[in-house]
């Protein structure tokens, strides 16, 4: 008997710890004309729809979902209203979530080109001040509620986290943060691996590298990083995006 329950124990630990150690498998979970979702953690998803530029062709803009206990937020809209509704559409309908919020990351269309479909859904929406004030400039659709350099919104049993770290891409971009599953959305801020600096036009260049960097040491156990535009990966998107703007010595 002493022998079986000597053999029996680490069985059992390897159980219980197996779960925990298993590896997320993303998966698509929608594909529609002009709007793609991955599920990327148990409880985030990229939403990825598309922008028709006349410098880079027809370019793939991300946002995420964060889903916990009936409820959403979402990052960044699609990039029309038409594909707002379509991803609004499927979280309730497929997640059967309730979306509570949603936060442009700045003030570009390709954060909140879809922000009107939101509004008319009766979804609150929350910016950086100086995103609200930029898309007031811009004379596009604005979010409703700003914040000065951080928010956190409850999503559920879960909370997520909203931070200005500093200029880069633009004079407002912040990211996002999802705690309970390590997950940032860094938005245009944060670029693909092996991505060209992009559009430059309300940059600030000399800042970009000195952001990212306040970014990785803010989330210094971040599991899942998702750009703006391009393919999501791990901390070294954040690596990568502060050697691609970094002054040379």
């Amino acid at each position: 008997m002493r022998s079986l329950v000597l053999l029996t124990l680490p069985l059992f630990l390897v159980h219980c710890a197996s779960p925990k150690e298993r590896a997320f498998v993303p998966k698509e979970a929608y594909h529609g004309d002009a709007l793609l979702v991955e599920q990327v953690s148990p409880n985030t998803f990229v939403h990825t729809s598309y922008k028709q530029t006349q410098d880079f062709g027809n370019v793939p803009c991300n946002g995420l979902v964060v889903r916990s206990g009936g409820e959403a937020i979402v990052f960044d809209t699609p990039t029309n209203d038409t594909s707002a509704t379509e991803l609004i559409r499927w979280v309730q309908d497929s997640l059967h979530c309730r979306i509570t919020a949603v936060i442009p990351t700045h003030f570009h269309d390709d954060c909140l080109g879809g922000l009107n479909a939101f509004h008319v859904n009766g979804i609150p929406s929350y910016a950086h001040e100086r995103t609200i004030e930029l898309a007031q400039a811009d004379s596009a659709a604005a979010p409703q509620h700003g914040f000065a350099d951080s928010l956190q919104l409850t999503v559920g049993n879960e909370h997520i986290t909203v931070t200005f770290h500093g200029e880069g891409h633009t004079k407002d971009n912040v990211v996002g943060y999802f705690p309970s599953e390590q997950v940032l959305f860094g938005g245009c801020l944060i670029k693909e691996l092996d991505a060209s600096k992009g559009y430059l036009g309300d940059a600030n260049v000399a800042a970009w590298s000195g952001t990212v960097e306040a970014v990785k040491k803010a989330y210094p156990n971040v599991r899942v990083v998702v750009p703006g535009h391009g393919q999501y990966g791990d901390s070294k998107l954040l690596d990568y995006t502060i050697g691609l703007f970094r002054e040379p010595q």
